[in-house]
């Protein structure tokens, strides 16, 4: 299955009878309790804040942290605006916009990804140098991915909808047609696609030709932000510093916290993501190499909403400035 697709789509369920119980930030003996709502089930995508728990920096900075995995039919954004979660994961800049469009009282504190990973997936062919060299091609897309990146594709490289054809989360259609594409992730599908299929496909991620969605955001209720703005700062600079280790460091610890949390999720696939996000510097590039990890700009979300609202994603008066704030990010981490 394709998380990424279903991500967008989950947002707009409801949260499923086993959710955590809503309930005010607690103390433990000493530190602040902090649920944190992921956007799936863990893997290499969340390393840095399995790295943070595992080696006590949420600890360190006076914070108990319980990492609740999420998956199909888990609404991060309910779970926040009802107070099951302190904080939340928010997977593009879509879905954090969208909390501004419906007035729910949740913000991004910190961005973590700086670029996002949805890729475009096609067969191996020499003609094929980038993303404009795919129009006209069948495009295999899930509903949610036709109101979010294909939005901006459609407004970059003049392709429309007749391209477009139903993905249902998984590559058969895309194998037996060398001409389709298939939309996926970074850290995903193209391994496996190579590993079980013995294709080595074309990978175009859409950030390396200006897709401007941040990813992988930490989202706060702006209730914990006014009443506890130190354990929201608390919890951003010590994900920072897992990432940076998570990355660069002995990672072992934190991926054995992720495989016990998700059995399914393998060594190999672990160390293919790490070793993607790292070379890719998903997480240190852009404006984290002089702001810190983390990082967001006013700048930047001003780029991803002039697309979206001129392509009618959202109305061109809205005040997306509401979804996030600076207020924690633009330090480096400690």
């Amino acid at each position: 299955m394709n998380r990424r697709a279903l991500l967008a789509l989950a947002a707009a369920l409801a949260v499923t009878a086993c959710g955590p119980k809503p309930q005010e930030p607690a103390d433990a003996p000493g530190r602040v309790k902090i649920r944190f709502a992921t956007d799936w089930r863990a893997q290499a995508e969340h390393g840095g804040f399995y790295q943070a728990l595992a080696s006590g920096e949420y600890a360190r900075r006076g914070l108990d942290v319980e990492i609740v995995q999420g998956g199909p039919g888990v609404n991060v954004p309910q779970l926040l605006a009802s107070n099951a979660v302190e904080l939340g994961m928010g997977s593009n800049s879509f879905i954090v916009l969208n909390q501004a469009a419906e007035k729910t009282p949740v913000k991004a504190v910190a961005a973590f990804f700086q670029k996002d990973p949805q890729v475009l997936i096609a067969h191996p062919d020499p003609k094929l140098k980038s993303i404009a060299d795919l129009k006209g091609r069948p495009m295999l897309l899930a509903d949610a991915s036709v109101t979010a990146f294909w939005v901006w594709l459609k407004a970059r490289y003049g392709f429309n909808d007749s391209q477009v054809r139903k993905y249902n989360f998984n590559s058969a259609p895309f194998l037996a047609d060398k001409r389709a594409v298939q939309q996926g992730y970074l850290t995903s599908e193209p391994y496996t696609i190579e590993k079980e299929a013995g294709l080595k496909p074309r990978v175009f991620l859409l950030a390396d030709e200006g897709y401007p969605s941040y990813a992988t955001m930490v989202m706060a209720n702006e209730k914990l932000i006014k009443e506890h703005p130190q354990a929201v700062r608390a919890f951003i600079e010590a994900s920072a510093k897992g990432w940076t280790d998570y990355l660069n460091g002995d990672a072992s610890k934190a991926d054995a916290l992720i495989r016990k949390d998700n059995p399914e999720m393998t060594q190999d696939l672990l160390d293919q993501a790490r070793a993607k996000l790292k070379s890719y510097a998903l997480v240190d590039g852009g404006d984290a190499k002089t702001l810190g990890v983390g990082a967001m700009t006013d700048a930047r979300w001003a780029e991803f909403f002039k697309v979206a609202s001129e392509q009618g994603v959202y109305p061109k008066d809205l005040d997306y400035k509401r979804a996030y704030t600076l207020e924690f990010v633009g330090k480096p981490a400690k």
